[in-house]
């Protein structure tokens, strides 16, 4: 499973904007691209999907660019990485369809457990927001990894 360039770096320009939106003034895609080492025309393409999905507003004009439609805080990067039409998933079949993962009209034996990675990652993108990633406030361990950590303290 692989999160696409696509995915990525409209994350990473969001987050460059929100952390230069706090001053209230348009940020250029020039600026994000070069802070970020994204092209420019890439950036074009990602904002303008942004912007359909109200997730950005732009300001024409010389000191013009891009602001975030409503605050970071809520600006979930799930809503993000949905804007630019990217598709995170761990299976190969399609959602209901009549076909299985091999082509037949069975799942594979496995599906189970990476359609619950696909939800997992899903969940965690829904519960992470542009604030968080500035904040650096990211959840960093899984509830098992909770478990195991202190499992191994009472061991000690």
């Amino acid at each position: 499973m692989k999160l696409t360039a696509k995915g990525r770096y409209a994350v990473m320009a969001m987050a460059d904007l929100a952390n230069f939106n706090k001053q209230q003034k348009p940020v250029s895609l020039n600026d994000i691209s070069i802070r970020q080492g994204i092209s420019l025309s890439f950036l074009e393409q990602l904002f303008l999907k942004l912007k359909k999905k109200d997730l950005v507003t732009s300001v024409r004009g010389n000191l013009g660019g891009y602001l975030l439609s409503k605050e970071a805080s809520k600006i979930h990067l799930s809503s993000i990485i949905e804007a630019v039409n990217e598709d995170i998933k761990t299976t190969k079949c399609k959602l209901k369809s009549k076909k299985g993962c091999t082509g037949k009209s069975t799942k594979c034996i496995t599906h189970n457990l990476w359609d619950g990675l696909s939800r997992h990652i899903s969940n965690y993108f829904t519960s992470v927001t542009l604030m968080d990633v500035l904040e650096n406030k990211i959840p960093r361990s899984t509830p098992m990894e909770n478990s195991v950590s202190e499992s191994q303290g009472m061991n000690r």
